[in-house]
């Protein structure tokens, strides 16, 4: 059986970040757990970019087109969807997974869903605690797992060796003399 995962030495692999502007008080934690994660992994700030965008709905467009564009190892994406009293949190937390799936799919690059989808203000802070979990370093770090398993994976499609045992030499036949 042959096992491949990824690690977490995110050294010499570049991120992009995607961050919704709308519920800032949360997504600002967001982004800053996302980013205290990837530096204490390796990466170096030059190699992180962060793209603000309007809302959660926005997310999967400026996904695609950072993993489309070839220049970062995998995007990470961040928002606080919370639940009102209309359908619209339906509507655009619905929207906002499709896309950002699809996003990675098209992009062939890893993209991370991060975004919260909660019922309350309350849960939506508590999922941004950086004392607790917080839903931007986890999707660092599943970032980081997906950027090294990707590399990997690619490795091997340009040299199918990469990763197979060496062979052993054939032992010598012994000889019984009867």
């Amino acid at each position: 059986m042959k096992l491949r995962k990824g690690h977490h030495d995110a050294t010499g692999l570049r991120f992009g970040i995607v961050v919704a502007k709308f519920n800032k008080f949360v997504t600002s934690k967001l982004l800053s757990s996302c980013l205290d994660r990837l530096t204490k992994h390796g990466v170096k700030e030059h190699d992180i970019e962060v793209v603000r965008v309007p809302g959660a709905f926005e997310i999967p467009l400026v996904a695609r087109t950072l993993g489309k564009s070839r220049r970062f190892d995998a995007v990470v994406c961040l928002g606080a969807v919370i639940r009102g009293d209309t359908p619209h949190f339906d509507y655009i937390s619905a929207e906002a997974s499709r896309g950002i799936g699809q996003a990675a799919l098209d992009s062939d690059v890893p993209i991370i869903f991060g975004v919260l989808t909660t019922d309350t203000v309350a849960q939506a802070i508590e999922r941004a605690d950086p004392g607790k979990f917080n839903r931007g370093g986890e999707a660092a770090k599943s970032a980081i797992e997906m950027a090294s398993l990707l590399k990997q994976l690619k490795a091997m499609e340009q040299d199918p060796t990469i990763g197979e045992r060496p062979s052993r030499p054939k032992r010598a036949a012994r000889r019984h003399a009867t």
